[in-house]
């Protein structure tokens, strides 16, 4: 609890640009709490051009011990990294290290696996799935590994283009599509771009072409009803909103940032 705090309480960090939107200072803090373990997540607003002399300083604060990672710095956290999960090797991407007993740091990307078990607990089982990924940064790309390893059929869409083709280049093992900003066809669309998060902007894909039916999920966690997703629900679709996704996300960070081990590739 933060009325327990103490100059035992260890530290963990979550380093974004902006931050202000992350559920992680609570929803960490309160697993924490949960699991009897004296510790706390902080925000940290860091720019881009900052974030290397960031990393580099945290990691030498010994009551340190996790990081979380949120956009735009999943990339340049893997420089950072000691050790890497196999999903973590493949995406190039990190969200959350951990200083293991040595003082080393490893790695792991957990996005996509809780998008999965965010999916399936609204009873979306993505097997068989024809999924379009929109953006596929840091948690776009693991949104995309996850989804073709729980045998979705899965395309994906950003307007960058030669990040697009290397996450394809990357996925070789799985059969990943290039997909567009037309939804139509997929029963599965996962907005992983930072669209609906600031008033005013324009919506990632033509809702208008979203089947009645489908399952719409967004990475954006504020607001909780992004224009996507309103979209979505007059279209007669169903949706997962970013609180839903972040509900998984603790508990799994929670066992990565405390464990012993890296978890599972």
């Amino acid at each position: 609890m933060l009325s327990g705090l103490s100059g035992a309480t260890r530290i963990h960090l979550i380093v974004g640009d902006p931050v202000a939107q992350t559920k992680s200072p609570a929803g960490l803090t309160a697993e924490f709490s949960a699991r009897g373990v004296d510790a706390v997540c902080i925000p940290m607003q860091v720019a881009p051009a900052d974030v290397d002399a960031f990393f580099a300083a945290a990691k030498r604060v010994q009551n340190i011990d996790g990081i979380v990672v949120t956009v735009p710095h999943k990339l340049a956290a893997t420089r950072h990294c000691d050790l890497l999960s196999e999903r973590s090797r493949t995406l190039a991407a990190v969200n959350a290290m951990r200083r293991t007993p040595g003082g080393r740091w490893s790695g792991d990307m957990t996005d996509g696996v809780a998008l999965v078990a965010a999916l399936r607990a609204a009873g979306c089982a993505p097997q068989g799935r024809h999924a379009l990924i929109v953006g596929v940064g840091g948690a776009g790309s693991a949104v995309a590994l996850a989804l073709a390893a729980a045998g979705a059929r899965v395309a994906v869409h950003d307007i960058d283009t030669a990040r697009r083709d290397d996450l394809v280049r990357r996925l070789a093992a799985w059969t990943i599509a290039v997909g567009s900003a037309d939804p139509a066809g997929h029963d599965l669309l996962v907005n992983a771009t930072p669209l609906g998060m600031a008033g005013g902007d324009p919506l990632p894909v033509d809702a208008a072409r979203t089947a009645a039916g489908a399952v719409v999920a967004d990475l954006v966690t504020r607001p909780v009803v992004t224009p996507l997703l309103a979209a979505a629900l007059a279209r007669g679709a169903k949706i997962v909103t970013g609180e839903d996704m972040f509900a998984p996300q603790a508990g799994i960070l929670a066992d990565f940032l405390l464990g012993g081990r890296l978890a599972a590739g």
